[in-house]
């Protein structure tokens, strides 16, 4: 009776181990499973944002993880407030969802405090390795990749575009200072416009309704505007923009959603194409094809120039045609 009672504790205990193991294959994207939940974070509702979540489910659902198929997707808007960012991770940790979508720089940091075995794709992230999110773009965190939004050449272009061919002095930068992809842009700027002889102006805001006011306090101070790919302003643009447009000050922006929102120009990349390269990681991992490890950070696969016409004649700056030559014009 002692042996038989211990050969089915022997058996009992091999078949929790196999389940065990197959609870850690499903977290990690098993192709053995029939159905995924993914969690997505995302830090604010704004057009390149929301761009970038619909890019990173067509990415999916054309790699056959389809919603209301064999993919459930849980959304979760920060509202651009860094507590709730904690809050959401902890709950997709505690619903285990088999990986986490994380939308913007602060979200991602929460994603990857909260923890260290799910798999975490990132999109529209400005630095990673600043923020910590990973070692190297070529060596990611165990379970933790994903795209940045931060083109080289991007912020470049745009400043030496102020200030050569619009000819502004004084830079005024509204930001948020709590932002971490933010604070990394603005040294950015500074370095591109002392380099050009200009000065850059600081306007810096903890909350969306701070924008207008500091978009007002730069009026007579500045030349033109500069709004990074700060995620707290440019959910709040049309702010910047009303005041620009009523001071006639040219507002440049960090990405072409905004552009288009009312900006002169912006050298950038659609989101939501970073937003599908994203996905086709998540497609990866959930296939089992390869880890979070195992796939190097990805920049932008492309980048331009793009001059909004109508914003410029709104803010006082004259189109010249020859601009076409190295750059796109957007029209309605």
């Amino acid at each position: 009776m002692k042996k038989s009672v211990k050969a089915i504790s022997l058996v009992l205990a091999s078949a929790l181990l196999m389940a065990g193991c197959g609870g850690n294959e499903a977290s990690n994207g098993s192709s053995d499973k029939d159905q995924y939940k993914i969690g997505l974070t995302q830090f604010a509702e704004h057009p390149s944002l929301d761009a970038a979540t619909e890019g990173f489910k067509k990415a999916l659902e054309d790699k056959g993880f389809k919603e209301g198929d064999n993919v459930t997707y849980d959304f979760q808007n920060a509202q651009a407030d860094m507590n709730n960012t904690a809050s959401i991770a902890n709950n997709f940790v505690g619903d285990k969802v088999d990986l986490i979508f994380a939308n913007a720089t602060p979200s991602a940091v929460a994603a990857l405090n909260a923890t260290k075995d799910i798999p975490i794709i990132f999109t529209s992230v400005t630095d990673p390795v600043g923020a910590g999110l990973v070692e190297a773009f070529d060596k990611p965190g165990d379970n933790i990749t994903g795209t940045t939004d931060n083109h080289p050449d991007a912020t470049k272009k745009t400043i030496d575009f102020m200030t050569n061919e619009v000819g502004a002095k004084k830079i005024g930068v509204i930001y948020n200072a709590g932002e971490q992809n933010s604070e990394v842009q603005l040294k950015e700027v500074k370095k591109l416009a002392e380099a050009n002889g200009a000065k850059v102006v600081e306007a810096s805001i903890s909350t969306s309704a701070e924008v207008k006011q500091a978009a007002e306090s730069l009026v007579g101070r500045v030349d033109a505007i500069y709004v990074p790919t700060d995620n707290t302003v440019v959910s709040a643009l049309e702010s910047v923009i009303s005041v620009a447009n009523g001071k006639k000050i040219p507002l440049f922006v960090g990405e072409l959603d905004s552009m288009k929102r009312g900006a002169v120009a912006a050298s950038g990349f659609n989101y939501y194409d970073i937003g599908y390269q994203s996905g086709l990681m998540a497609a990866e991992i959930l296939s089992g094809n390869k880890k979070a490890s195992e796939i190097p950070v990805e920049l932008p696969k492309s980048m331009t120039l793009t001059i909004n016409k109508k914003a410029a004649e709104e803010q006082g700056v004259e189109v010249k045609e020859e601009w076409g030559e190295d750059a796109e014009f957007y029209e309605e």
